[in-house]
């Protein structure tokens, strides 16, 4: 398995991927790529933490890690990660959020929030949001709302959520 920075010339078959692997997920909208797509050209992109991994020459996972804020202090938030429902089981989205935490702390960034699975993320170090300080956006569970330490010298974090405008939220 090869993970790398997502290239322009990778955006076609991103778009695919991403749509492949929400098809059939519960609590997708259906418009997980377009988010993608707008993310991309948004103010809260950074590059180097949009990242495919490739299995057998073919983009088999993806991740994108964008800018967002807890109260006055910059985070960031994962969303999507997408794997292929083929290449599920393997390991690649656990690679893909392990080198994207990777090169986040290289990046200086403290903390890494998600809304998804509350039996997936923990795996991986995630945890409740609010044990960390941060308030739980209205209409979502506390439990599938999570965060996750990526420097031990971080300083505490605590209040609202603000997203990129792209999430709508």
């Amino acid at each position: 398995m090869i993970i790398r920075q997502e290239a322009p010339a990778d955006y076609a078959a991103v778009y695919d991927l991403v749509k492949e692997a929400f098809a059939s997920v519960e609590h997708a909208d259906g418009n997980e790529q377009d988010l993608v797509n707008a993310l991309r050209a948004g103010d809260a992109f950074l590059p180097e933490l949009s990242l495919v991994a490739e299995l057998d020459g073919k983009l088999a996972g993806h991740i994108l890690f964008t800018r967002a804020k807890v109260g006055a202090d910059e985070v960031l938030v994962l969303a999507p990660l997408s794997v292929r429902p083929e290449y599920h089981r393997r390991g690649l989205g656990t690679a893909l959020i392990r080198e994207g935490h990777k090169i986040a702390v290289s990046l200086g960034f403290p903390y890494s929030l998600v809304l998804g699975s509350e039996t997936y993320y923990p795996r991986i170090g995630y945890i409740p949001a609010e044990r960390l300080g941060v308030t739980v956006p209205d209409g979502i569970p506390s439990a599938n709302f999570m965060a996750i330490q990526l420097r031990e010298d971080a300083a505490p974090i605590s209040g609202t959520v603000t997203y990129p405008k792209e999430f709508g939220l």
